[in-house]
């Protein structure tokens, strides 16, 4: 009996002396955790924290490098061990997830083409309506797109159409619901257009090839390569001031009046799904009356029909209705395009 009262008394002993490390560790802990959060961070328990961490690093990248292969090996293990049902569900949750990714992908993609959009409408103030590229020309000879919106929507024949970047095109045909859109680099086309830096006023004509050569910028005046090409607002037709591309090359002809300027093109339909139609010019948007008068100074002056295209005409040539002008300064006809 009295053994077996001095075992309970030991056991008692070894319990409470077991418990009190325990408790003195937590008090610890406890008052640690306490300045380490008074403390500042140059502290020096933060210290002592940064030095137990880097000296432990090491130690625990290698532990990772050593354990990354069970876990592998785990993951292969319990793939090859699950069920065809789990299976199934993994590959229809993986499929819904890629689904999503590329929705969310497309969602972003037209936020960002809006965004630009509604850069360009606020940076010019264009009076604009958006609307959606739906088709392109579907021969060689003819460049035009086609959008899905039409006379419901406001929409008139002459009206430019602009993305992002600048000038595409302008609406030649129109239904309630759809319009055609004639491009900038049709062979049909013509827009007044003038070098941005020193004012000089041409024509921008689209090429067979699909190129755009600026026409009718006198030898006196001032272009270099590099230059921007921006529409001059004669005609009231396009805003003044939009970009339409810049200089490639510069020839200057022996005995010619007018240099050879090829431009490159800002704006391309290429991978573009939404534009903008102008609706309506404001005043300021217009032509100046010394830009007319720069334009009516050039021998070979450009200047709008009646019907509002902003093709060229030459001086003192008159424009009839199929929209060709003669040049009897230069001796060469050029077609102005019908809807620009």
């Amino acid at each position: 009996m009295a053994r077996t009262q001095r075992y309970k008394s030991t056991a008692r002993k070894q319990q409470s002396t077991g418990l009190r490390p325990l408790i003195a560790f937590c008090v610890i802990s406890i008052l640690l955790l306490t300045f380490y959060l008074r403390e500042g961070d140059a502290g020096v328990i933060h210290n002592v924290r940064s030095g137990v961490t880097a000296v432990t690093m090491p130690l625990r990248v290698a532990g990772s490098a050593v354990a990354a292969p069970f876990n592998a090996l785990g993951n292969i293990f319990g793939n090859l061990t699950a069920s065809e049902e789990t299976l199934s569900e993994l590959k229809a949750e993986n499929a819904e997830l890629n689904a999503q990714v590329a929705e969310l992908s497309e969602a972003q993609e037209t936020a960002s083409r809006l965004e630009d959009l509604l850069g360009l409408q606020s940076t010019y103030s264009l009076k604009s309506v958006a609307a959606r590229v739906i088709g392109t020309s579907g021969d060689a000879w003819t460049k035009t797109v086609t959008i899905d919106k039409g006379t419901s929507d406001g929409f008139t024949v002459n009206m430019p159409v602009t993305n992002s970047a600048g000038v595409i095109g302008q609406i030649i045909e129109v239904s309630a619901t759809s319009s055609v859109v004639r491009l900038i680099t049709d062979e049909g086309s013509g827009v007044s257009a003038m070098i941005q830096s020193t004012r000089a006023q041409g024509m921008l004509q689209g090429q067979p090839d699909g190129s755009l050569l600026l026409s009718y910028v006198p030898i006196d005046a001032e272009v270099e390569t590099g230059d921007m090409v921006v529409t001059s607002g004669i005609g009231g037709v396009y805003p003044k001031g939009l970009p339409l591309g810049r200089v490639s090359s510069v020839e200057n002809a022996d005995n010619a009046l007018y240099y050879t300027i090829v431009v490159d093109a800002f704006a391309s339909v290429e991978n573009q799904e939404e534009v903008l139609v102008i609706t309506s010019l404001t005043e300021d948007q217009t032509a100046s009356a010394d830009d007319i008068a720069q334009a009516d100074d050039n021998p070979a002056g450009t200047a709008a029909d009646a019907g509002g295209d902003d093709a060229g005409a030459t001086q003192d040539a008159a424009t009839d209705e199929s929209g060709t002008s003669a040049d009897d300064g230069a001796g060469t006809g050029n077609d102005a395009e019908g809807g620009e």
